[in-house]
């Protein structure tokens, strides 16, 4: 991405470990995202708090976080239009963490936050769920999607494959020919976050941050790209 393109819509996705730097909210500004898929946000007592904190810091409002959400949130910035936005609770099994994913309708665009499990079997039934009940009824609807988030997997995983198929999407990173590893941010070594995009929004560019903040913000880097919105019709 070079600084004379003028992108139709930014998207971002980034691991905040819990927004335990305040160097985070110094990385998303700097990478001026007009829609933010955060994995761990801050949860429990005083956690939506701090999450709305932390959207005002970075010039973005909260449109999905808590609840429901659990290990997931949503932010858009102030101009672009969000409808249908909402907290998608995912099957939970004693022992393991809670978790949900976030969804909006941002511009007409159906974005879809994740954060799946450690374990492979609980990353297949959630990828399952989400595909039952928001990938299909956004392909019934001819709605363009976007997910976005930490699979936990490398591309070409199960179910990184499952997401794919959900909605057929791809991989807009492997599509800007980018592969940077996301993980661990200060000596990464594998790509486990992901941008997954319709086919019928062109991938314009794609980008893993690699400065020093990015390195001390978080565990993980974030994955910055950069989509062109259809026209709209015309008459």
């Amino acid at each position: 991405m070079t600084a004379d393109e003028h992108p139709a819509l930014r998207v971002m996705t980034y691991n905040v470990h819990g927004l335990r730097d305040p160097g985070v909210a110094d990385v998303v500004r700097a990478c001026r995202p007009d829609v933010l898929a955060l994995q761990e946000p801050p949860r429990g007592v005083g956690g939506r708090a701090r999450l709305l904190r932390f959207a005002g810091r970075t010039g973005m409002r909260l449109v999905v976080g808590g609840g429901g959400a659990r290990t997931t949130a949503l932010l858009v910035v102030a101009h672009r239009r969000v409808t249908d936005a909402r907290a998608v609770r995912l099957p939970w099994r004693p022992g393991l963490t809670r978790r949900g994913a976030s969804t909006a309708l941002v511009d007409g665009v159906r974005v879809v936050v994740v954060h799946l499990g450690l374990r492979a079997d609980e990353r297949l039934r959630h990828v399952g769920r989400l595909g039952a009940r928001v990938l299909r009824d956004a392909t019934r609807a001819d709605e363009l999607v976007v997910v976005l988030g930490d699979l936990n997997e490398r591309p070409g995983s199960p179910s990184w494959s499952a997401l794919l198929d959900a909605a057929a999407l791809v991989d807009a990173a492997a599509e800007a020919g980018v592969d940077d590893p996301t993980y661990p941010a200060d000596e990464p070594r594998v790509r486990i976050d992901a941008v997954l995009v319709d086919p019928l929004l062109p991938v314009v560019g794609a980008l893993v941050p690699a400065d020093d903040p990015v390195a001390r913000a978080s565990d993980h880097r974030p994955l910055v790209v950069d989509l062109r919105l259809p026209e709209p019709p015309q008459g």
